[in-house]
């Protein structure tokens, strides 16, 4: 399940903005001139987006390898837009952006120009930010990768690494960031190095838990716990694959790093499980306490409190659980109490008495009243007894209704009435959360049914105009779309049957288009299968919401996976796939190109005529032959507008003529009564010393005529050779004869 980023949903939403033009006007800016209508519109995009996000203040965003991060905090990176841009960044040695002010069109320019320039050129010229500080362009500041320590560091001049270097903040912004990390080489290695040091532990731990704050800065100690525990089992799986014979050393360095962390935290940590399959940090840190370590955190405990509480108590007996080891650890702590101005104090000896009776016999007593605790103890007479009686007739009922599947039923029901009833603004958007969480464990479970329900609530939600938390829950929705869950989920598409299939289709219908991200992951093969075909019409569905999500796949380098965008695209058909559609003309693959043309061709308007016109027009012999043949390849009608454009586009008689007399034999091919005028049209063409352009002009367009075989095509022919000039007359009475 991906984890939901704790920056706030209006943060999320204006940095996601911002990171989806970014990409959008950098696609733009390699595809068209400066001054084209498209790279103006995505740069007064990207600026709005900005001004939008930043109200006029300064705005800085750190970057790192797969995610984009403001103050510490990561956003999610499942989300469209932020990994994408978070990896463009990253590859332009980028490691922070600021935003100061209303940025100007100029600077957006020059920002976009700097971020599309030769990787070598840029590296040669000291990196982005020393470009850009020569441009002088204040609206966007820029902080780079240290290429020094980097140079060094591969060249050997450094014997020990930096430890607080770029390659620290990389991997404490990853660990901080709540993803999941994917380390290189040098950053194992840095890892296994922090490993082997209690000191460099305990400064990673602190460094990853620091941002893990509230607005005023109080610390998050669930969170923080979270982070630690994250970076503790990140050291443990380097250790155990580098350096296992090494591993309970480790364990021995984490824990006495604890015993200088915040003891809450640390509390907080030890109350953890361990995954399974994994290194088992919480247990092994546990058993790698010994007296001293338990000791010092009991006495940072009990100072910083005051006094003892039964959560210390239940961290104490796990640590500690028998009788003789907690009086000699109480021991340590209390010498080590009396040093203090706590252990000092008139009221420490009281308060000590009640923290040792808590800590050393401590129970469930005061929780647990004695008639509950009498019927636990007789349950298993009672169970006895009824094993031997007559069962009720209901029972069955009785059993069925305590099933997995009638909780299921009764959990989302109960959460979505709670949902509908809550009136508290950060209440909702809380709840909003929870339940993409819960659709997500439901597509997991394949309860389809119920993850439905839970997506339909948060869509009525959605779209009600004045309802209470709409947004969170459209943002709910973007996020299970684009989730690790619904990726899985489409995974299997292919191997479900039509009923599962269509209740499928309905939940991805209910979150809405940013369910095609996860599409998209099944449809990236050469071959043609049940799970390709379901997945291209559900996306096919969306329309025109889906145009621009389908942007990786035309740029994505592998020919078959460039030929599947373009045939979606030509099956849905809009003026908005034109400039993701014309990059593929000029593919050296005849196949993507082929695909590209068939697409235009089906897009009724003029900018895919004019695309199509201009490959025309540049291409010769076999090349322009091909992109006519891709046209009517299907005998589709649909690209006779095209056609006809095409030729009321060109000169026939002119530097067009080869493009137009192709063009005419296409609409013969496709034999619709669309192309009649037109084809009557080239074929009345007039001109003194015409030659022989002129007759090949009316002999082609007679040819398509004919070849049209409709009962209009019969007549515009008939008539041709009664009223036509004299070479009409006469080509069209042959034809009609022949």
């Amino acid at each position: 399940m991906s984890q939901v980023s704790q920056l706030s949903p209006e943060l999320a939403r204006g940095l996601l903005q911002m990171a989806r033009a970014l990409l959008v006007a950098v696609r733009n800016w390699t595809l068209y001139p400066p001054e084209h209508p498209t790279v103006t519109a995505s740069v007064e995009r990207f600026g709005a987006a900005v001004r939008d996000s930043t109200l006029g203040a300064a705005f800085a965003i750190g970057v790192t390898p797969e995610t984009l991060m403001v103050e510490g905090t990561a956003a999610d990176a499942a989300a469209t837009g932020i990994a994408e841009a978070a990896a463009m960044l990253h590859d332009r040695d980028i490691l922070t952006v600021t935003f100061v002010g209303i940025i100007p069109p100029e600077t957006i320019h020059a920002f976009l120009r700097l971020l599309t320039l030769d990787p070598a050129e840029r590296r040669r010229a000291g990196g982005p930010a020393r470009l850009w500080a020569r441009q002088g362009h204040d609206a966007i500041a820029i902080e780079q990768v240290d290429y020094e320590k980097v140079l060094a560091r591969e060249e050997g001049e450094v014997a020990e690494p930096a430890r607080r270097d770029d390659l620290w903040r990389s991997i404490v912004l990853s660990i901080a960031g709540g993803h999941k990390a994917i380390f290189d080489e040098r950053a194992q290695e840095r890892l296994l190095a922090i490993a082997h040091s209690p000191g460099d532990i305990g400064d990673l731990a602190t460094a990853v838990a620091a941002p893990k704050c509230t607005v005023d800065g109080s610390p998050m100690i669930t969170s923080q716990a979270a982070t630690v525990l994250a970076a503790f089992r990140h050291l443990t799986s380097i250790v155990s694959v580098m350096s296992p014979d090494r591993l309970p050393e480790v364990m021995s360095h984490m824990a006495t790093a604890a015993t200088q962390l915040d003891p809450h935290v640390i509390m907080q940590v030890m109350q953890s499980s361990d995954d399974p399959g994994t290194v088992p940090v919480v247990a092994g840190m546990a058993a790698a306490f010994d007296d001293v370590k338990v000791a010092q955190l009991l006495a940072t405990a009990l100072a910083l409190d005051g006094q003892a509480s039964d959560r210390l108590a239940t961290i104490f007996n796990t640590i500690a659980p028998d009788e003789e080891r907690k009086r000699r650890v109480l021991t340590l702590t209390r010498t080590m109490l009396s040093e203090t101005d706590f252990g000092k104090s008139g009221q420490f000896q009281v308060l000590w008495a009640s923290t040792e009776e808590l800590l050393v016999a401590y129970n469930d007593k005061a929780y647990v009243s004695e008639t509950y605790r009498n019927s636990l103890d007789g349950i298993g007479d009672r169970a006895e007894r009824m094993a031997a009686a007559d069962l009720p007739a209901e029972l069955a009922e009785w059993m069925e209704s305590l099933g997995q599947s009638s909780v299921r039923v009764l959990s989302v029901q109960m959460l979505i009435d709670l949902f509908t009833l809550e009136q508290d603004p950060g209440r909702a958007d809380e709840m909003a959360t929870d339940m993409s969480a819960l659709a997500e464990d439901l597509l997991m479970s394949g309860a389809y049914d119920d993850a439905l329900t839970v997506t339909t609530a948060l869509r009525t939600r959605a779209k009600a105009p004045t309802a209470i938390g709409k947004d969170a829950c459209r943002q709910a929705l973007d996020q299970l779309g684009e989730s690790m869950a619904m990726r899985e989920s489409v995974a299997l598409i292919g191997d479900v049957d039509e009923e599962n299939w269509n209740a499928m289709k309905a939940v991805i219908a209910s979150i809405g288009v940013s369910s095609v991200e996860a599409l998209k992951s099944v449809v990236i093969v050469e071959e043609d299968t049940v799970t390709t075909a379901r997945a291209e019409s559900v996306i096919v569905g969306f329309g025109q919401r889906a145009v621009m999500r389908l942007a990786s796949l035309v740029n994505d380098p592998r020919w078959f996976v460039q030929r599947r965008g373009a045939r979606i695209l030509g099956r849905i058909a809009t003026a908005d796939a034109v400039p993701l559609l014309q990059p593929l003309l000029r593919q050296s693959d005849p196949r993507v190109a082929r695909a590209a043309v068939s697409a235009l061709g089906v897009i009724q308007d003029p900018a895919a005529a004019r695309a199509i016109h201009t490959v025309l027009r540049a291409a010769t012999g076999d090349v322009r032959r091909a992109v006519t043949e891709a046209l009517v390849a299907e005998k589709d009608p649909r690209v006779v507008p095209m056609l006809v454009q095409i030729l009321r586009d060109s000169q026939p008689l002119g530097k067009d003529h080869d493009v137009v007399i192709e063009t005419i034999d296409a609409l013969g091919t496709v034999g619709t009564d669309g192309s009649v005028a037109i084809l009557v049209d080239m074929a009345r063409r007039t001109r003194f010393f015409g030659g022989r352009k002129l007759r090949a002009l009316k002999e082609h367009s007679v040819e398509a005529l004919a070849r049209v075989g409709t009962v209009k095509s019969a007549a515009a022919l008939q008539e041709a050779a009664t009223t036509g000039d004299g070479t009409l007359k006469k080509l069209a009475s042959q034809r009609a004869k022949g």
